[in-house]
């Protein structure tokens, strides 16, 4: 037998290859994901794949109860993680074992596993929870809205921590599996397709999913009685509308709105591209609260934004962000414009298509209706700051900063821009200065002055600005074309500046607006 002598340092060596670090190599992850607008935000040290969630909500209570599984894989060597989540925790276990766990902050669930986690590994979370969603007050307000006959979770930029356990931030997305256990009768809503329904003694269970990554604030729930209308859009994608049946004066306007969900939808698809999700449609609970939100596959409405009669351009804001703010959705908050700039110019092109004002004319208007010494022009879309995030410059002005970017690169290269970002970065993250260079990249042309004047200068454009984009009083002529008089041509009068007239859409767009701000 032939012995392989092995030298000191060479055995030495060859043992740190198999000894696991010790556990002072390995630290707590962050509390917070690095958002410089919301630092409490997300979570260090792990990404989240997959979540399923099996709750039981009881309605007459507003008690849930929950089991959530989280599959995950570390980002670096952990002795420590946090969820962040609002809700009374009974258990928690780190890959079948038990851990210990406490809370801090407002919202942090503090993980600590029977034994350390190395980096890339992949681990299973399952938490066990209950507790009443309507009275969890995180720096006192709330995500949770309780109705007559339910309750639902939809808000932006935070609303899991009321119903689930999660790395709360745009930048971890996953899929979900989620199932709803309720009282007969009552029906429970949530994002992608329904899998499933099965009722036994006194519960009905709902088994939903969505396929694709969505980020922790597009996953919603709501539990109560809605009438459910289904149909399909021409390339067959599944479409489901839910309404409370006590939408009151206002039920006629909501249903006349959302069931245009699937025309909008396919118009979508000729302006962004495929539609990236297995599923489309909206729902509207009987809530009192006055704004929209773009949930991933099934949009929440107000029913209050329908007060003063349909608006179909609401929907088409929602349904634009599940390419501009859902498929793609931000790196960080201030990348805001990226979300809702787009979704709002959709609106302008819906207009255009409608016949109600066209996009050049509806940037004319916004820019005409602001003076300079308005503080619309000192929020600055590009980096808003966190409490001017849903301000409406970011809306109004980012459209704006769009019409700015067709004018100058002109509709082929626009268009070929607008449809392929979101195939470009589907199921990711993108910042603001991504879609420049991108921009960039399609059009050929430099863009960082136009992007920079017209979305992060605290100031109007100046009239020389305006005119480089194309934008302010159109050039009109005062009296008709040439006319004769006594044999002889009469030259036309010199052109003068036509101010900008109200686009007969502007009144529909500024009422979705205001529901924006109460974000």
């Amino acid at each position: 037998m032939h012995r392989k002598i092995i030298a000191p340092s060479v055995l030495a060596a060859s043992l740190l290859l198999v000894i696991p670090a010790s556990a002072a190599d390995f630290t707590p992850g962050a509390p917070g994901i690095g958002d410089p607008y919301y630092p409490a935000s997300g979570n260090g040290g792990y990404d989240v794949s997959h979540y399923d969630l099996k709750l039981k909500y009881q309605p007459a209570t507003d008690l849930l109860e929950g089991t959530a599984t989280l599959l995950a894989t570390t980002q670096q060597d952990l002795s420590r993680f946090n969820l962040d989540f609002g809700l009374a925790v009974s258990e928690v276990r780190v890959n079948g074992t038990k851990a210990t766990f406490a809370t801090s902050g407002s919202h942090e669930l503090e993980i600590t596993p029977a034994t350390p986690l190395p980096k890339g590994k992949s681990i299973t979370v399952v938490v066990k929870y209950a507790g009443k969603p309507s009275e969890l007050k995180v720096d006192g307000w709330t995500a949770w809205q309780r109705t007559p006959d339910g309750g639902v979770a939809a808000q932006e930029p935070d609303s899991a921590v009321w119903w689930f356990p999660s790395n709360d931030h745009p930048l971890d997305k996953a899929t979900y599996d989620i199932s709803v256990k309720v009282p007969d009768g009552t029906q429970a809503i949530s994002n992608g397709v329904l899998q499933s329904q099965s009722s036994k003694i006194g519960w009905t269970t709902y088994n939903w999913r969505s396929n694709k990554p969505q980020a922790s604030y597009l996953t919603t729930l709501a539990v109560g009685k809605f009438d459910i209308t289904t149909d399909k859009t021409a390339s067959g994608l599944p479409v489901l509308n839910a309404y409370s049946k006590d939408l009151g004066d206002n039920d006629g306007a909501v249903r006349a709105s959302i069931e245009r969900t699937k025309d909008v939808t396919e118009w979508l698809e000729s302006v962004f591209g495929p539609y990236p999700f297995n599923a489309v449609g909206g729902y509207a609970p009987n809530v009192p609260s006055h704004f929209a939100l773009e949930t991933q596959t099934r949009p929440f409405y107000s029913p209050a934004q329908f007060a003063n009669g349909a608006n179909v351009s609401v929907i088409v804001h929602e349904l634009a962000h599940q390419w501009y703010g859902d498929s793609v959705s931000v790196k960080g908050w201030k990348d805001i414009w990226d979300n809702e700039g787009f979704a709002s110019y959709a609106q302008w092109l819906w207009s255009e298509k409608e016949g109600d004002g066209t996009a050049q004319e509806l940037a004319d208007w916004v820019y005409s209706q602001h003076p300079a010494d308005d503080p619309f022009w000192q929020v600055k879309p590009g980096d808003p700051g966190p409490d001017n995030q849903f301000d409406s410059a970011v809306y109004d002005r980012g459209a704006v900063a769009i019409q700015a970017l067709r004018n100058t690169v002109g509709d082929a290269s626009f268009f070929k821009i607008l449809k392929g970002w979101p195939a470009q970065h589907a199921y990711g993250n993108a910042a603001v200065g991504d879609f420049v260079k991108y921009a960039e990249k399609v059009s050929g042309k430099p863009l960082a002055e136009l992007f920079d004047t017209w979305l992060f200068q605290p100031a109007k454009p100046s009239e020389a600005a305006a005119l480089k984009a194309k934008f302010g009083p159109r050039a009109g002529i005062a009296a008709s074309p040439s006319t004769k008089s006594g044999g002889h041509a009469t030259p036309a009068q010199p052109a003068k500046p036509v101010k900008p007239v109200e686009p007969k859409s502007w009144k529909k767009i500024a009422e979705s607006h205001s529901t924006h701000a109460q974000h």
